[in-house]
């Protein structure tokens, strides 16, 4: 398969959590990818715990309020921005990107400090995607008009 060329930030959608063309960074630092969460907890419904959470933040143009439920998650130790590690939830998402829609692993987090709410990571990037850090939108000469 051709790798497509994508940039350094992209609109890509996440459908399950109700999020179309959002701005994401592109960041082959990170393994992992990561979307910020308000009132991320656990709940038991309907005899089940599940994982209950808001994406973006509040003021985001494209936060809706919504609240998305995950029945599968797991938690996962990771390293932050500032080196520290930290636990946090994982869940695997449709992620649609330059025109493809595959399953993505992605965290839950606080990014409010940071100037971008979803970040992308290299693992969902590898085998699919080169990153040209000169481009913004890239993907966008991919998704089907």
């Amino acid at each position: 398969m051709e790798k497509k060329i994508i940039g350094r930030k992209e609109k890509i959608s996440l459908p399950d959590l109700g999020l179309k063309l959002v701005w994401a960074k592109v960041d082959t630092g990170a393994y992992t990818s990561s979307v910020h969460a308000e009132n991320i907890r656990l709940e038991n419904r309907e005899g089940k715990e599940v994982l209950v959470f808001e994406a973006l933040l509040p003021g985001h143009k494209k936060f809706t309020g919504k609240e998305v439920v995950v029945e599968n998650f797991r938690e996962k130790k990771v390293k932050n921005s500032f080196g520290h590690a930290e636990t946090r939830f994982l869940i695997i998402t449709k992620m649609i990107l330059a025109g493809e829609t595959f399953d993505a692993e992605v965290t839950l987090t606080d990014r409010s400090s940071m100037k971008n709410s979803i970040l992308l990571g290299r693992k969902i990037l590898r085998n699919r995607f080169l990153v040209d850090v000169s481009g913004m939108n890239l993907a966008k000469a991919y998704r089907k008009k």
